[in-house]
C-alpha cells in the first residue's frame, strides 16, 4: 500500500498518515457561509481536499472514505445580507429571505465547484439541521465546567482547556495582548467565545435551556463533525485563515466535550490566494469569484489546473499568463488523449504514471505530480508510435487529479462546462478532417482547412502523429463550426 505523508499543522511536522480505521477513513473540511458567490480563496480548499479525497479513495478504496464538508447557513453575515435585501425592497420576513438566500447560494456553490471538477462529499450538512446536536454539546460543556451561561449567552471558558493555543502556537495571554476581540461585560475572560447567543424576534432562533437563540459559528462544525464522523476522526482541513480562531476553538470545545477522544488527529491548512502577485481584495479591483472567471471564458478545469501548479501550503498566484499556459496544456491533454480512441472507457483498475502516486502521497505535491505528467507525455506520448496502454495510463492519472473532464452527473453540468467539452470535441473533429485529407494526399485541402482554422483564431500543429487544433483567447468557435459544415 502507498504510504501517505501529510503535514500536520498541530504537530508542525510531516507525518505518516495512519487512519484510525483503514476501512473507514474520515475527513472533515470547513465549508462556506452561504450568503454570496464563492471567490477564488473559497475554491482553493475545495480543490486541495478534493485531490486528497481522490487519493484516499485510490489507496483505501472508494467505499472506505467518508468526506464531510458543511454549509454554514445560520450566521450574522447571512442575517446582514438578508436585511440589506429588505432595505432594497424585499417585503418578506427575515427568515423567509434567509431561506431563499441560503438555498440559492448553495445552488451556486454546487454549480461552481462542479465546474472545477470537485467530487461531492459523502455528506454536506447544513448547520440548521444540527441545532439539537449543538444544544446537547453546549449543555455537556456547561456540565463539565468548561462553559457558562451569562445574560442569554453561553460562552466557552478558554482557561478550562490548558492546551488552548497549541494549534496556532500562541498562549492565551499573548492572544489577549495582540488580538482584537469582543470585550463584553458578561465574559469572564476576553478570549472566551460564544457558543450560543440570543436572537431577536425576527432573527433565526431556536428554543434552548438558555432562551430562544442561535449557535455561535465554532460549535456548529464541532457538532456536525461529531455526529457524522464520531468524536475522533482522521483529518480536519480548511484554509489557513481558519486556523485561528475557528479551528483553535473547535479543538478546545470538542476535546473538552470528549476528553478521551482527541477530535481530529491531523490538521491541514492551505495557504491563501493572490491575483497577479497581490492580495485579492475588492479595493484593488482584483477580487474574483469563480463565476466571474467562468463567465470570462476560463473553463473550470483550467482554474483547477492553475491551483494545482502551486503546492497547497504556499500562496497561490492567479495570473492570466499562467491561466493561458494551463489552458493550452490542458486542452491538448484532453483533446489528444482523453478524447482519443485509446482514452475512452479507461477503467479505474488501470495503473497510473510511474512516480506520480509517490509525488501525490508526499503531502499532496501536485506541482511535482504535474511535472511527472509532462515528462511522461514528452517521453511516451509525443512520438509516432503512441501506445494504447500509455494513453490509458495517462488518462487514468489525469482522472486521479480530476483533470480528465469526467463528471459524476453529466446531466447537471453547468452550461459553460458542457460548452467547453463540446468545443474540445469540435477541435478534435477539425484535426481529424486535416488528417483525413493528408491520408488521401490531398495536401491542398488539408492546407485550406488549416488556414481557415488559423483565420478563425486557432493554433494548428501538424506532426507525424497527426494534427492538433488548439484554441486561443481569440478563438471563434462559430467560424470553426462553419468550417466543419463547409469544409473546402
Amino acid at each position: 500500500m502507498v504510504t501517505i505523508r501529510l503535514q500536520n499543522s498541530l504537530t508542525r511536522r510531516k507525518e505518516v498518515f495512519e487512519p484510525l480505521d483503514p476501512g473507514n477513513v474520515r475527513m472533515y473540511v470547513c465549508g462556506p457561509t452561504v450568503y454570496d458567490r464563492a471567490h477564488l480563496g473559497n475554491a482553493r480548499p475545495v480543490v486541495v481536499f478534493d485531490v486528497l479525497y481522490r487519493l484516499l479513495r485510490h489507496v483505501y478504496g472508494e467505499g472506505a472514505v467518508t468526506y464531510v464538508r458543511n454549509f454554514t447557513d445560520v450566521d450574522d453575515k447571512i442575517n446582514t445580507r438578508a436585511r440589506e435585501m429588505q432595505v432594497a425592497g424585499d417585503s418578506r420576513d427575515l427568515n423567509a429571505i434567509i431561506r431563499t438566500l441560503t438555498d440559492e447560494t448553495i445552488g451556486w456553490y454546487h454549480a461552481d465547484m462542479d465546474a472545477l471538477g470537485a467530487l461531492r462529499p459523502a455528506h454536506e450538512p447544513r448547520a440548521t439541521e444540527y441545532i439539537g446536536q449543538m444544544i446537547a454539546m453546549i449543555a455537556a460543556l456547561i456540565e463539565k465546567g468548561c462553559a457558562y451561561a451569562a445574560e442569554g449567552h453561553v460562552l466557552f471558558d478558554v482557561r478550562a482547556y490548558p492546551d488552548y493555543g497549541r494549534l496556532s502556537g500562541r498562549s492565551v495571554d499573548d492572544m489577549i495582548a495582540g488580538a482584537r476581540v469582543e470585550v463584553a461585560p458578561y465574559k469572564r475572560d476576553p478570549m472566551d467565545f460564544v457558543l450560543w447567543k440570543p436572537s431577536s424576534d425576527d432573527e433565526p432562533g431556536w428554543n434552548s435551556p438558555w432562551g430562544r437563540g442561535r449557535p455561535g459559528w465554532h460549535i456548529e462544525c464541532s457538532a456536525m463533525a461529531q455526529d457524522l464522523l464520531g468524536p475522533a476522526f482522521d483529518i480536519h482541513g480548511g484554509g489557513l485563515d481558519l486556523q485561528f480562531p475557528h479551528h483553535e476553538n473547535e479543538i478546545a470545545q470538542s476535546c473538552c466535550a470528549h476528553p478521551d477522544a482527541g477530535f481530529a488527529r491531523v490538521w491541514m491548512h492551505n495557504e491563501m490566494v493572490q491575483v497577479e502577485g497581490k492580495k485579492m481584495s475588492k479595493s484593488l479591483g482584483n477580487f474574483f469569484t469563480v463565476r466571474n472567471l467562468l463567465d470570462q471564458g476560463w473553463p473550470g478545469e483550467v482554474i483547477r489546473f492553475v491551483m494545482l501548479q502551486t503546492h497547497y501550503r504556499k500562496p497561490m498566484d492567479w495570473t492570466e499568463s499562467r491561466a493561458r499556459t494551463a489552458e493550452k496544456t490542458l486542452k491538448r491533454w484532453i483533446s489528444e488523449y482523453v478524447h482519443s480512441p485509446f482514452g475512452q472507457g479507461v477503467a479505474d483498475s488501470v495503473s497510473v504514471v510511474s512516480g506520480f502516486l509517490d509525488a501525490l502521497a508526499d503531502d499532496l505535491n501536485t506541482p511535482k505530480a504535474l511535472t511527472i505528467l509532462r515528462e511522461f507525455e514528452k517521453e511516451r506520448l509525443r512520438g509516432v508510435n503512441i501506445s494504447a496502454d500509455d494513453v490509458a495510463v495517462f488518462v487514468r492519472t489525469l482522472r486521479l487529479l480530476g483533470l480528465d473532464g469526467v463528471r459524476q452527473n453529466a446531466a447537471s453540468l453547468p452550461r459553460d462546462v458542457k460548452r467547453h467539452f463540446e468545443e474540445l470535441n469540435l477541435t478534435r473533429r477539425i484535426a481529424d478532417m486535416i488528417d483525413a485529407a493528408r491520408s488521401e494526399r490531398n495536401f491542398a485541402k488539408s492546407d485550406r482547412i488549416r488556414d481557415a482554422a488559423i483565420t478563425a483564431g486557432f493554433e494548428v500543429k501538424i506532426e507525424k502523429a497527426g494534427a492538433s487544433v488548439f484554441s486561443t483567447r481569440e478563438a471563434d468557435y462559430e467560424k470553426l463550426k462553419r468550417l466543419e459544415r463547409e469544409a473546402p
